[in-house]
C-alpha cells in the first residue's frame, strides 16, 4: 500500500472540497515546499488525528496474550500434523504478540525450538532454548529443553566449540561470492567508492561510467568506454527502506493456511529485510521483527524507537509516508541543514565538488572538476545556459551520501494539487502524532533548525509535545520532500517466491517485498528495453559473534563484521539491502545507461506504458522501443484465419480490424471479435490451471487441447497467450509423467518466452532450466545437458556467475546428468522442486 489507505484519502479529500476556490489556488501557487507543509499543517485540526488513530485500529500492533495463546494452540495444532514449517511460522506470530515479561513469550519461544529442531535448524534451535530461559520457562519444564540442547550440540563437531565455528560462520557463506561487493574492504578498482565509518563501500560505479547532466535528461549515467554484458556497472545500497506488508492481516493467520496467509511482513527482517524463520520481535510492538538482535538494536537506534509508538498510523499511512518519515529521522537536522546549503560559493569558481567524476566521450556536459558552470551575463536578460545552475545542488554527482538523497527532485509542479495537499496533510498529520508520541528524536534536537525556517510561515503547533520546538517542523517539512520524491524515485525491491505449486514446471512468480530508496541508482533514467538488469542482496546487522544473521534469500549474504569492533559499532551502515546493476547487452562508449522503471516493452503496450509513465514519472517516453512500436506494421505475432498470412491493424470509420495483408485474400476481423476470442481462451486457460491444482491433469488437458485449438486460428506460436497454453500443458503432464511430451509442449514455451522477452533474457534462462529436468527425466541427458548450458549463460548475464541461489541448483543438476551420461543410464531423477522451480 503506497499510498494512504482508502479511508484516509477520502478523508483528506472532504477536507481539499471544503476549502474556497482562493485558498486552493493560493495553495496550488505555492513554489516552496517549506510553505506547502505549513499549509498543510494549519489544516490540521485535533479531530484529524483522532480519525487517523481511529482507522489505524484496523491495523493492530500492540501485544495481545490472547492472541498469542491462541497462535501458540495453532503452532501446536501443525506441529502435531507434523507441518513444521507452519508451526514456526505460528509460533513466530505468538512470540511477536507475547508481552515481554509474560510466561507466554517463553512457551513459543520453547515451541518453536521444538519445531525448528524437527526442521533440523539447530543453531537457531539452540537461540530458541536459550531466549525460552532468559524469559522465565517454567521451571518444571526446564529439563525437556535441555534435553532438545544436548540432542542439537550432538549434531555440530567437537559440541559446543563446534557451535561457535557454526555461529562465526553464519552468514559468511557466500565470501568471495560477487567479490566486488561482498568484501568489507574498498575495491581499489573502483576509485569512486566510499566510506562511512570504516565500514563497506555503500556505492560503487565503474570506473567506465561517468555522471553526466543535460537540461533534457538531468543527471545520467554514459559508458566512457566498452561495457561487455554481464558486467557489473553499479553497486548501490539503499539509504533506507520499509517492508511491505504481504497478504495476510488482522487475526486471519490464527484460522487459514499458514502457506496462504503469513506474508512478507512475517517472513523477513524489517531492518535488513533478510528472510528468518526465527524471527526476534520489537519489545514494544507485535508488528516490527528482526532476523538478529543486532538488527533490532540497529532499527532502534535508526527510526523505529519513533515509529513504535505510532505504528499503526504509519500503516495507515501507507509505505510512501513511512520510507519518508524514516529517511528524515535517520538524516537528522544536521545533514538536513546541510544539504539545504548552497552547494558552493557563487563567486568563486575554485570551490568545486569532490564527488564528480571526469568523461572524454559524452555527448552530455560530464559533472567534472574540469567543468566551470556559465554565468549568465547581467546585462542582458535573454541570456541562457546549457549547464547547470551554479547554484543547482541538483545538477551534481553526490555519491552516496544524504545528499543524493535531499537532492533528488521532487516534482512538485508536475503532481496533481489535489494529490499534493494528500501528501502535505498526511506528513503533517504524522507530524503531530509523533509529537505527542514522545520527546524528539535525538538527532533532532533543537539548536540549529531555526535558521532553516526563516522564510516559513509557521502554523501554531498544539500544545502537546512542549518539547518539541516549532522549528522541528523542519522534520515534516523534509519528510514531505521525500514522499514526493518517492513517487518518481523509490524502487520496489522484489525476489522469486515458490508460488506453492509441486509440479515440475511453473511454480515461482516474483514478489516486491519492499520499496527503497537509492542514492546512486536514481540517476539512472528509464528505457522500456534497457540495457542493465537488477539483482537484490541483504546482509545482516551484527553486534557481537553470537548474532549473525541467516542465508540470504534475495542473492546473496555478504560478509560482516564480528568481534569486539561490531560491538563497539552496533549499527552498522554496510547492512541492508542493495542492488547490483549489470550491463544486459554490450554497451558501447558514449552510450547512456538505462534502467526500465517498470513498464517494459515485454510486458506492456506502448500507449499504457506511456500512459503509466506520464502518470507517474511525467514526462512522455521515447525511448527506441516506443520508437520502434510507432510504426504500424504487420502484428508479427497474429496471423490471417483464413490463408495464415500475415495481419495488419488498422482503423477502419473509428473501429479497429485485423486484415490480412495479402492481396489474394483480404480476409479481416474486428478487433473486439479478436478481443472476445482472446478472452474465451483466457479463461479457459484458468479453468485448466484450476483442474491441475485440484489433482485432475487429465481433464486440464483436455480443456487446454481445446483452448490450444482455438487459439491456433489467430495466434502464431510466438504470442504470450500460446506460451501460456503450452506451459500449462507441459505442467500437466509432468504431473502425470509423461516428461516426453511435458519437454515438448514446454519447448513451445520456450519459443514464445524468446519472442516476447529477448533471447538473451532472464525469463528465458528459466523457462530453460525447466526443459532441461524434463529432458532428463524423459531420458535424454544428452539433451538437457545442452540446455542447461545456455541457462546457465544466461543466468551468468543477469545474476553472475557464483549467485548461490543458482549454484546449488544447478551443481545438482548438472553433476546428476553427467553421472547418468556416463553410466548410460535413462532413470528419472528424482524430482528437486527446489532445482527446478526455482532458478
Amino acid at each position: 500500500m503506497d499510498l494512504p489507505c482508502v479511508a484516509w484519502q477520502k478523508h483528506v479529500e472532504q477536507k481539499w472540497s471544503r476549502l474556497t476556490p482562493d485558498e486552493k489556488k493560493c495553495f496550488s501557487s505555492l513554489l516552496d515546499i517549506d510553505e506547502v507543509f505549513d499549509f498543510g499543517l494549519s489544516q490540521i485540526i485535533q479531530e484529524d488525528v483522532d480519525f487517523l488513530s481511529g482507522i489505524s485500529k484496523d491495523y493492530p500492533v500492540q501485544k495481545d496474550l490472547e492472541r498469542a495463546a491462541r497462535c501458540r494452540k495453532e503452532g501446536n495444532s501443525r506441529f502435531k500434523a507434523r507441518d513444521y514449517t507452519a508451526a514456526v511460522l505460528h509460533y513466530s506470530q505468538g512470540v511477536c504478540l507475547a508481552s515481554l515479561s509474560s510466561e507466554q513469550l517463553s512457551l513459543c519461544y520453547a515451541n518453536r525450538s521444538a519445531a525448528l529442531f524437527h526442521l533440523h535448524r539447530y543453531r537457531e534451535c539452540l537461540e530458541d532454548i536459550d531466549r525460552a530461559l532468559n524469559h522465565g520457562y517454567p521451571s518444571h519444564l526446564k529439563h525437556k529443553l535441555q534435553d532438545r540442547r544436548a540432542q542439537c550440540l550432538n549434531h555440530f563437531p567437537n559440541g559446543t566449540e563446534g557451535l561457535n565455528t557454526a555461529k562465526q560462520g553464519a552468514g559468511h557463506h557466500a565470501e568471495g561470492v560477487c567479490s566486488r561487493t561482498n568484501s568489507t574492504k574498498p575495491n581499489p578498482k573502483s576509485p569512486n567508492s566510499q566510506q562511512q565509518n570504516g565500514s563497506a563501500p555503500v556505492s560503487c560505479l565503474s570506473p567506465g561510467l561517468s555522471v553526466c547532466f543535460s537540461p533534457e535528461k538531468g543527471r545520467h549515467l554514459v559508458a566512457t568506454k566498452g561495457i561487455a554484458a554481464g558486467e557489473v556497472i553499479l553497486e548501490d545500497r539503499a539509504y533506507s527502506c520499509v517492508l511491505i506488508p504481504g497478504m495476510g492481516g488482522g487475526r486471519r493467520e490464527e484460522t487459514e493456511e499458514a502457506g496462504r496467509v503469513f506474508g512478507t511482513e512475517v517472513r523477513h527482517c524489517h531492518q535488513c529485510l533478510g528472510e528468518t524463520v526465527s524471527p526476534v520481535p520489537c519489545e514494544g510492538c507485535s508488528y516490527a521483527r528482526y532476523c538478529s538482535e543486532g538488527c533490532r538494536r540497529g532499527a532502534w537506534e535508526w527510526h523505529h524507537r519513533w515509529e513504535c509508538p505510532i505504528g499503526a498510523e504509519l500503516s495507515t499511512a501507507g509505505v510512501m509516508s513511512q520510507l519518508a518519515l524514516r529517511v528524515a529521522l535517520k538524516a537528522g537536522v544536521k545533514e538536513v541543514l546541510k544539504a539545504r546549503e548552497p552547494i558552493r560559493d557563487a563567486d568563486n569558481d575554485s570551490k568545486l565538488i569532490r564527488e564528480k567524476i571526469s568523461s572524454k566521450n559524452s555527448s552530455s556536459k560530464p559533472i567534472t572538476e574540469n567543468m566551470r558552470p556559465k554565468k549568465k551575463n547581467s546585462g542582458s536578460s535573454d541570456v541562457t545556459s546549457t549547464e547547470p545552475e551554479v547554484n543547482d545542488p541538483s545538477a551534481y554527482y553526490h555519491g552516496d551520501s544524504y545528499l543524493s538523497v535531499y537532492h533528488l527532485l521532487p516534482h512538485l509542479n508536475g503532481h496533481a494539487p489535489s494529490l499534493r495537499f494528500l501528501c502535505s496533510v498526511t506528513i503533517a498529520t504524522l507530524y503531530l502524532r509523533l509529537r505527542q508520541a514522545g520527546p524528539p528524536p535525538v538527532s533532532w534536537e533543537r539548536g540549529g533548525a531555526s535558521e532553516s525556517r526563516k522564510c516559513s510561515n509557521q502554523s501554531q503547533a498544539p500544545e502537546e509535545g512542549e518539547a518539541w520546538a516549532p522549528e522541528l517542523s523542519l522534520l515534516g517539512s523534509v519528510a514531505l520532500r521525500h514522499m514526493l520524491q518517492l513517487r518518481c524515485n523509490a524502487q520496489a525491491v522484489s525476489l522469486l517466491r515458490d508460488t506453492g505449486d509441486f509440479t515440475a514446471v511453473q511454480s515461482t512468480q516474483e514478489v516486491r517485498i519492499a520499496t527503497a530508496i537509492f542514492p546512486t541508482l536514481s540517476i539512472l533514467n528509464h528505457s522500456c528495453c534497457p540495457n542493465t538488469s537488477l539483482n537484490f542482496r541483504t546482509s545482516h546487522l551484527v553486534s557481537s559473534q553470537t548474532d549473525q544473521g541467516s542465508a540470504d534469500e534475495l542473492v546473496s549474504t555478504e560478509p560482516v563484521a564480528t568481534g569486539p569492533e561490531a560491538c563497539s559499532a552496533p549499527v552498522s551502515v554496510s547492512a541492508g539491502v542493495a542492488v547490483s546493476i549489470r550491463a544486459s547487452r554490450d554497451i558501447c562508449p558514449g552510450q547512456e545507461v538505462l534502467h526500465c522503471y517498470g513498464p517494459h516493452s515485454s510486458r506492456m503496450v506502448l500507449c499504457e506504458r506511456r500512459r503509466l509513465l506520464q502518470e507517474q514519472y511525467h514526462f512522455l517516453c521515447i525511448c527506441q522501443a516506443c520508437g520502434l512500436e510507432q510504426g504500424d506494421g504487420p502484428d508479427a505475432h497474429l496471423h490471417c484465419g483464413k490463408c495464415k498470412g500475415p495481419v495488419k491493424q488498422c482503423s477502419v470509420d473509428g473501429a479497429g480490424w485485423c486484415v490480412c495483408v495479402r492481396s489474394s485474400c483480404g480476409h479481416r476481423v474486428s478487433r473486439s471479435e479478436l478481443d472476445l476470442r482472446l478472452q474465451e481462451v483466457r479463461v479457459q486457460l484458468e479453468q485448466a490451471v484450476d483442474l491441475l491444482e485440484t489433482d485432475r491433469p487429465d481433464q486440464s488437458v483436455r480443456l487446454l487441447q481445446r483452448a490450444v485449438s482455438q487459439a491456433g486460428v489467430f495466434l502464431k506460436e510466438t504470442h504470450s497467450l500460446q506460451g501460456q497454453l503450452a506451459d500449462a500443458m507441459a505442467r500437466a503432464y509432468s504431473t502425470m509423467g509423461e516428461w516426453r511430451g511435458a519437454a515438448s509442449q514446454l519447448e513451445h514455451s520456450v519459443l514464445a518466452i524468446r519472442s516476447q522477452y529477448g533471447e538473451d533474457s532472464i525469463e528465458l534462462g528459466r523457462q530453460l532450466f525447466k526443459l532441461a529436468q524434463l529432458h532428463f527425466n524423459g531420458g535424454f541427458p544428452g539433451p538437457a545437458l545442452s540446455v542447461i548450458s545456455r541457462a546457465r549463460r544466461l543466468l551468468s548475464l543477469h545474476c553472475g556467475p557464483h549467485c548461490p541461489e543458482q549454484t546449488d541448483r544447478r551443481n545438482y543438476l548438472t553433476c546428476g546428468l553427467r553421472e547418468r551420461e556416463r553410466e548410460g543410464s535413462v532413470s528419472s531423477l528424482p524430482l528437486r522442486n527446489d532445482v527446478v522451480e526455482e532458478v
